[in-house]
């Protein structure tokens, strides 16, 4: 599933679009994790004229509307040639002037909307601070954690906390900073904390530098792949060697994702009263 830095990366590889107007809209399947808007033909005629990122959403800015866009598990933009082939799986087609946008879902999670009152109260509203701005700091996460029984990998990656930081780069920031991802958040120290908060900006800076992390079929919209994943130390690691100590990682689940750890550089005793916890 796309995180923070490939949704960033997405939007970034957009850009060429700025200031293209729309000639037509193609939808050729509707049914992505909400329908594409019926009138979505309505942006004929408009100019994009602004692409911005809020958490894991794309919000395109054109000159009477704005829409609201998420690549869900398996979604992305492609730029084409005019007139490019479609591929399977490409269910929406806008044509700019000099070229065309093809948005690509074979789990169709994603979505296409239009940015409203209903959306933004919905959708954007409830959303936790952005990883990377000042108002993500340790004396708020410190707040926000401090009654917080469930696992530190749990609470980290809801976006009513933090938005953005997914499951890759919870587990790279634990594992670099040598906290079991089952420890009780509100648990952790000051401290840590603070250090928590300087690892999660600095990784997912970092994985924005590298174009993000390209497991299965990940690109922007030119087609590049990412490169964070050449620098994984625990994710997708489970039963190799530890880089730093040679035990082996082990992989346990919390909140119905794969979370791997090394038990000799992670410590936690009692791990199997806070795992439960962290389901419930």
């Amino acid at each position: 599933m796309p995180e923070l830095p490939e949704v960033e990366t997405t939007k970034t590889s957009l850009l060429p679009l700025l200031d293209q107007k729309v000639l037509a809209v193609d939808t050729y399947e509707s049914r992505l994790r909400w329908p594409i808007p019926n009138d979505i033909s309505k942006l004929k005629g408009q100019k994009l004229v602004g692409l911005t990122r809020r958490s894991k959403y794309i919000l395109a800015e054109f000159e009477q509307d704005k829409m609201l866009w998420h690549l869900g598990m398996s979604g992305s933009f492609r730029i084409c040639e005019p007139n490019s082939e479609r591929r399977k799986h490409d269910h929406l087609v806008i044509h700019f002037e000099d070229i065309d946008l093809h948005y690509h879902d074979p789990r169709r999670f994603g979505c296409i909307l239009w940015l409203n009152d209903e959306s933004q109260n919905k959708l954007i509203d409830p959303l936790g601070p952005e990883p990377l701005s000042s108002a993500f700091n340790a004396e708020y996460l410190a707040d926000k954690l401090k009654n917080k029984k469930v696992a530190i990998k749990v609470a980290i990656m809801d976006n009513h906390i933090v938005v953005g930081v997914g499951n890759i780069y919870a587990t790279e920031c634990l594992h670099l900073l040598g906290i079991h991802p089952a420890q009780a958040a509100s648990s952790l120290t000051m401290l840590q904390i603070t250090q928590l908060v300087a690892e999660i900006k600095r990784i997912l800076q970092q994985a924005i530098t590298l174009g993000g992390t390209t497991l299965k079929d990940y690109s922007n919209a030119m087609g590049e792949n990412g490169y964070f994943q050449q620098t994984l130390l625990a994710y997708g690691r489970a039963g190799e060697m530890c880089v730093h100590c040679e035990t082996t990682l082990e992989n346990i689940k919390l909140g119905q994702r794969a979370s791997v750890f090394c038990p000799q550089c992670q410590p936690l005793h009692q791990i199997s009263a806070i795992v439960k916890a962290s389901q419930k």
